[in-house]
């Protein structure tokens, strides 16, 4: 009797890595379950994908706190109470810069790109605005503690500054997307750290 082959082995990693990958770069409606079954190790069958991921839902909640566990982690500088408050805003848009124009992942940043060309996200899935309204929740900490620490002036707009270093940040997706180089983002971040400086006390 012939002996059966070896079962093809399934790296369920490499694969949430591949999915992630599509959907940074098509976002979550473009991307198809084709696509995912396609990428993922090579193909991969319909009851395979399901009994491993569940739905295209659940695996894009999954992909998306793969993606703030890794690479969404350039931000986490303004969640640190120990550094101060400019440098914590600095590092998180210099290290997102870097990030969003690194080889080896799609270009941009996957919470602000979003869930591109969604109208109705189905029910239960994790949306990318929750996270970028964290960074927005501690972008506006660190501004509230550098005007407490007498680091800024007191009648600072702290709604003002805060949407103009997140507006920034989140336009740092479509530089990067349109092939501009770190260098030159890197360069800007210097340019827009001059709003803080403006407003010392």
């Amino acid at each position: 009797m012939a002996q059966m082959g070896r079962p093809r082995t399934f790296d369920r990693q490499a694969a949430l890595v591949q999915a992630m990958h599509l959907f940074w770069e098509h976002g979550y409606e473009a991307t198809s379950l084709s696509q995912l079954k396609a990428a993922i190790a090579g193909g991969i069958s319909a009851p395979s994908f399901y009994a491993a991921f569940g739905s295209k839902e659940a695996l894009y909640n999954e992909v998306m706190a793969l993606y703030m566990a890794t690479h969404g982690r350039v931000t986490e500088s303004l969640f640190d109470d120990q550094l101060p408050a400019r440098e914590a805003v600095e590092l998180a848009l210099r290290r997102s810069a870097r990030m969003q124009c690194e080889v080896g992942h799609p270009r941009g940043c996957m919470v602000a790109l979003g869930v591109i060309g969604v109208c109705t996200p189905p029910q239960g899935l994790t949306l990318p605005g929750e996270n970028r309204q964290r960074t927005r929740e501690g972008i506006r900490a660190c501004v509230e503690r550098a005007i407490a620490a007498g680091e800024l002036a007191g009648d600072t707009d702290v709604t003002a500054l805060t949407a103009a270093f997140d507006s920034f940040l989140l336009g740092l997706s479509t530089l990067a997307r349109d092939g501009i180089e770190h260098a030159a983002m890197d360069k800007a971040v210097t340019q827009v750290m001059k709003l803080w400086d403006g407003c010392r006390a």
